[in-house]
């Protein structure tokens, strides 16, 4: 049977670029854009089948922002499809993000000046604010949109005979330090984009806790350092104009800069050729690229604790009941 494949944040990025690949290891995967602008999306929508005139693409209206588009988006997926075998959770955001130019220069002359440049370690702090909904923005946009998402889909995507396969867009700058149970939704801090990808290593390690058994797995990956609307929107644009060249000699010292959003989705397209069961749920995969540009996967042991994850997993349990009340929506304590 054609696989049916659903990608958030498809029609721009990585996302868009992770469609392009879908279809050229697999004309016949039914794609699902799931998009926060319609216009963008049927442009994609148009791009692919340029590319792919028999391809099966649809998409569906997505604000992982917003609690209600997210389960007006899982009624219309369920309406549409009688299961999903991959769903990509790539949508995300880091707003009003500031560099800090004296760890940047200090950095540069440091031993540990790779490091940096790889991870943006003690370089970036963001500016957050509080949705619609009443939660912070880059923690709803990058995992609690998505966690609902899933648990809303899940008659779709919990199935023994075939299991399926939930693929997270994560991130090196995912770190342990800038997490707190107390404060999941980091509203006190100024590293939020770190904290709400550190938390989605967590969710993902709990998901497989809970429903492995229902034939249902998690995986991380890492897409590297990529060019995308979001890096672009951190720095003006000159001086991306006199990095990017540097940039290109760091590549020849670091696997991570991929650079390219075809090179980040590199991850991705292998998890989706991958037996979901046969995955380690400890693992993110990494997209790497060579000095010479050939793309290759390589998988590191997350820094997360079992007694935490689970902690954390029933705190968004504990929150989804919360804000479905009040938006009087069905709710599944399984």
């Amino acid at each position: 049977m054609q696989p049916v494949v659903l990608v958030t944040g498809a029609s721009s990025g990585i996302g868009s670029a992770l469609c392009k690949r879908l279809l050229q290891e697999d004309a016949g995967v039914r794609l699902c854009l799931a998009c926060r602008s319609m216009q963008k999306a049927a442009a994609t929508k148009a791009m692919l089948l340029a590319a792919h005139p028999a391809a099966q693409v649809t998409f569906v209206h997505l604000d992982v922002s917003s609690l209600e588009s997210v389960l007006q988006a899982a009624s219309e997926i369920q309406c549409r499809f009688q299961r999903l075998d991959c769903l990509f959770l790539n949508a995300g955001t880091m707003p009003n993000t500031h560099v800090s130019f004296k760890a940047l220069i200090s950095g540069l002359f440091s031993g540990k000046a790779v490091h940096m440049l790889s991870t943006a370690e003690g370089l970036l702090t963001q500016e957050d604010c509080i949705t619609a909904d009443g939660l912070q923005a880059v923690f709803e946009t990058n995992l609690f949109g998505h966690f609902i998402l899933i648990r809303q889909l899940k008659p779709l995507l919990c199935c023994l005979e075939k299991p399926s396969l939930l693929i997270w867009t994560s991130s090196s700058n995912a770190r342990k330090s800038a997490f707190t149970l107390t404060d999941y939704q980091h509203s006190k801090g100024k590293e939020s984009y770190s904290s709400s990808k550190y938390a989605i290593d967590l969710a993902s390690v709990a998901l497989n806790k809970h429903f492995n058994k229902q034939g249902l797995y998690s995986s991380v990956v890492c897409p590297g350092l990529v060019m995308t609307n979001l890096t672009y929107g951190i720095l003006p644009s000159f001086f991306w104009k006199l990095l990017m060249p540097i940039m290109w000699i760091i590549r020849f010292f670091t696997k991570s800069y991929t650079l390219t959003p075809y090179n980040g989705a590199e991850a991705q397209v292998w998890l989706f050729k991958q037996k979901p069961e046969s995955l380690d749920a400890l693992m993110k995969y990494h997209s790497c690229t060579s000095p010479m540009g050939k793309n290759y996967v390589e998988s590191q042991k997350m820094d997360v604790e079992e007694e935490t994850t689970e902690i954390f997993y029933q705190k968004l349990l504990e929150l989804e009941k919360h804000v479905l009340a009040r938006l009087n929506a069905p709710f599944s304590s399984k």
